[in-house]
């Protein structure tokens, strides 16, 4: 299935923020390039429609998630009963790739969907390969025995600062494996993303 792989300065300078990130280039220039780079974030009025899709549009990107696959976790999330903005952020943080990218088993999503794809990841004891897999609570996240002197993994888990993993996670650093503790309520997702904006956008 097709990704994104352009540059990525260039998407968090479309949005005036760092969404992959750290980003050295991005704290260079925190604008889009051109003549008019700078006046493009500091623009006046915008539609009611452009913050919207703006919105949807970081959210893809933030999660690595193409269109349909995100309106389909969109209608998902209507059917069930709750917010619907937050059962939309939860779904996308169940996702595999996104809890192997909070364990620090890999430095970004990107690289945790590579991860997965080439079968470096086991959940309950079997190799899952689908990026997309949707996690319960209580599911056991282990890098397999043959991957653990994988070295994108063993650089991403070096470099993790601590007390980086979120708290609805657990994390066993030595025997690489983690545990979904619990579906994220909305205050424990750090994203910087106005959810409610896509629902408005949807239901038009």
């Amino acid at each position: 299935m097709a990704r994104y792989i352009g540059p990525k300065t260039k998407i968090s300078r479309r949005f005036g923020e760092c969404i992959y990130g750290k980003d050295k280039y991005f704290e260079r220039r925190k604008y889009p390039s051109g003549q008019h780079g700078n006046s493009i974030l500091r623009r006046g009025k915008r539609s009611e429609y452009f913050v919207q899709l703006l919105e949807k549009q970081k959210a893809k990107y933030t999660y690595g998630i193409l269109e349909r696959q995100f309106e389909r976790l969109f209608l998902e999330s209507v059917r069930k009963k709750g917010v619907t903005g937050e059962l939309l952020l939860q779904a996308c943080e169940s996702r595999l790739d996104n809890v192997v990218f909070r364990l620090k088993f890999a430095p970004s999503r990107s690289s945790s969907r590579q991860i997965i794809s080439h079968r470096h990841i086991m959940v309950n004891g079997s190799i899952v390969s689908i990026p997309s897999f949707r996690l319960n609570p209580g599911d056991k996240i282990e890098i397999r025995e043959k991957s653990k002197e994988h070295p994108v993994i063993l650089e991403s888990i070096k470099n993790k600062v601590e007390g980086t993993v979120v708290d609805w996670l657990i994390l066993d650093e030595k025997n690489m494996f983690g545990i979904f503790r619990m579906v994220p309520k909305r205050n424990q997702i750090p994203e910087n993303i106005k959810e409610q904006l896509i629902v408005e956008l949807y239901s038009k």
